[in-house]
């Protein structure tokens, strides 16, 4: 019998520290990291999607960073489909898949609890519905697909001009039905309390702003990176957008910024408390905290006693 390849994800709010915990677990288990996050796949998208350097890297090699230009709209699918490349060229060279990532959309993909509607892109209408505000798109999907709009992230453009090109072939945005994974999953969660969160949140801004994240967003909207589709990325790229075209203020675009990220990690342990098959641990979490847990999983056979 072949068993499915063992994969450990690490999931948890913005700003918990999935990446280090990943990172520390790969040195110690032969693993390589993949990354799950909807924004790190973009090249030049870097500090505001708080990209990995290579210094935070530890020779660890990671995957699924930097895979297209941030014109190119990279789908749910992509990732499923990038990400099992990945997966087969780790376990072919006989180390351990480590999956860290905020994007848990993609995570269920992979895990096969979610599924992605098989509607090839729509440039057309991609580009009618990039010129509508955010409102007018949740709007328009209350009207076509009233249960649709009451599961979906409303400030995640992305996902909203999605659903509206599915339900635009389809009708409607089938719902997901579990499928068996290729995979053997082991999944811990970071939790961790606002009253730690929220100084990290703070914190993690005011580095990336000291590191250039003004001027990587200046960057981007130089190189003909629209505001709408800079606005379709949401929190910094949002925020930092609107601050360069004078939409508003320095100080309005920071608090915008701590705003929408608490609002973002909330909704993010709200998504994960109703997953029962994640291993919680309280922040701050240490490699010691799972190395057990973790080892057992990769040396059991996976069958019933």
């Amino acid at each position: 019998m072949v068993l499915n390849p063992k994969i450990i994800c690490i999931v948890g709010p913005t700003a918990s520290g999935k990446t280090s915990l990943a990172i520390e677990i790969a040195k110690v288990f032969n693993g390589e990291v993949i990354s799950a996050d909807s924004r790190q796949v973009y090249k030049s998208m870097d500090l505001g999607s708080g990209k990995v350097t290579k210094e935070e890297m530890a020779g660890i090699p990671h995957h699924l960073l930097d895979m297209v230009e941030p014109s190119t709209v990279y789908t749910g699918a992509d990732f499923v489909r990038d990400a099992k490349t990945a997966i087969t060229d780790i376990v072919s060279r006989g180390k351990t898949p480590v999956i860290a990532g905020g994007t848990f959309f993609y995570i269920e993909l992979l895990r096969g609890t979610m599924q992605t509607a098989a509607v090839e892109p729509n440039p057309e209408l991609r580009a009618e519905l990039e010129k509508l505000s955010t409102a007018d798109l949740v709007e328009k999907l209350k009207v076509a697909d009233p249960i649709r709009a009451e599961k979906i992230d409303q400030d995640n453009r992305h996902r909203l001009i999605r659903s509206l090109e599915i339900i635009d072939s389809l009708g409607h945005v089938p719902e997901a039905k579990a499928v068996p994974s290729d995979y053997e999953w082991q999944i811990f969660g970071i939790n961790i309390k606002d009253a730690d969160l929220v100084p990290r949140i703070k914190q993690r801004l005011e580095d990336r702003l000291e590191l250039g994240m003004v001027k990587e967003v200046e960057n981007l909207l130089a190189s003909n990176v629209s505001p709408e589709r800079l606005d379709g990325f949401g929190l910094e790229y949002r925020y930092l957008s609107k601050y360069l075209l004078k939409e508003i203020s320095y100080t309005e675009m920071q608090e915008q910024i701590l705003i929408k990220s608490r609002q973002f990690a909330k909704r993010q342990r709200t998504w994960l408390k109703k997953d029962p098959t994640i291993i919680w641990k309280d922040f701050p979490v240490t490699f010691k905290d799972v190395e057990g847990e973790i080892k057992n999983f990769l040396e059991s056979d996976g069958l019933p006693n």
